[in-house]
């Protein structure tokens, strides 16, 4: 417990140091705010924006794309990447499709989203899905392939089924690798409600930025990218805590540091 309180002490130093520093350096070098705005002006920015309830709106609709963008992109992602990994003739025919789609900048794509879903909520959640339906995908087939051939020939043997074989095995070792493509996914989820958002909407942190682009309010602009930042962040807390409740077995460690029995055998 102390340790935590530590580590999360020592955090908030580093980030109370570096804005000290940024403040410091805005006062000193009498940098314009429409260039770089001070903390201070941010977070009287970031008050101004919560006390008014304009930003709580706009949080609600850029939260509620990310979340249904997320859940359609890890939908399919997961589907695909299950059948990419079990069927060698659909990888076959269906992978370089997917790879030449994922090779398109999602940027340009956005614009013919918006033309094709309209300005509303679904333009939004196509566009988060898209962004984050490749990392997961890749993870699920590299996690799904992980598996040791032996373990499975063991299974057959034991006349298990199929299905048996990948519920029991095939899943179970490819926990990990999904958990850390939802990670990414949820993450990339939130920058395609954004792009979307920079391209056109009725609602959305992305378009109140464009907004205040157009007003030069560059302190009420990083003020939003501050909620992002503290978005972004607890969503994949979310997804993290969820993998630690769900993977008990599958604890972090430290690569680099001595093993007990290592340390047992030098002492």
């Amino acid at each position: 417990m102390t340790k935590g309180l530590t580590g999360w002490s020592l955090r908030l130093a580093l980030i109370a140091a570096l804005l000290l520093v940024w403040e410091a350096l805005t006062v000193l070098l009498k940098v314009p705010s429409f260039i770089l705005p001070a903390p201070s002006q941010i977070f009287i920015a970031l008050y101004r924006g919560l006390s008014t309830g304009i930003y709580a709106e706009h949080i609600l609709v850029t939260l509620w794309e990310t979340l249904l963008g997320f859940a359609l992109g890890a939908t399919l992602a997961l589907v695909l990447g299950t059948a990419l990994a079990l069927s060698r003739r659909v990888e076959y025919f269906v992978y370089p499709l997917i790879v030449m789609f994922q090779a398109m900048p999602k940027v340009a794509l956005a614009p013919m989203i918006v033309v094709w879903f309209g300005l509303g909520l679904t333009s939004k959640v196509v566009s988060a899905a898209l962004v984050a339906f490749f990392p997961l995908m890749v993870n699920t087939v590299v996690g799904l392939r992980s598996v040791d051939e032996d373990r499975i020939n063991l299974m057959r043997s034991l006349a298990a089924s199929h299905r048996q074989i990948f519920t029991m095995l095939l899943l179970p070792n490819a926990l990990p690798y999904i958990f850390a493509g939802l990670e990414v996914a949820m993450v990339f989820a939130l920058i395609g409600a954004i792009v979307a958002e920079f391209i056109g909407a009725q609602a959305g942190l992305g378009m109140l930025i464009q907004s205040m682009n157009s007003t030069l309010d560059v302190a009420g602009q990083f003020s939003i990218l501050l909620i992002l930042s503290l978005i972004g962040v607890s969503l994949n807390s979310c997804v993290v805590a969820v993998r630690r409740r769900v993977l008990f077995w599958d604890r972090p460690r430290d690569l680099l540091a001595p093993s007990s029995t290592s340390s047992g055998r030098t002492t």
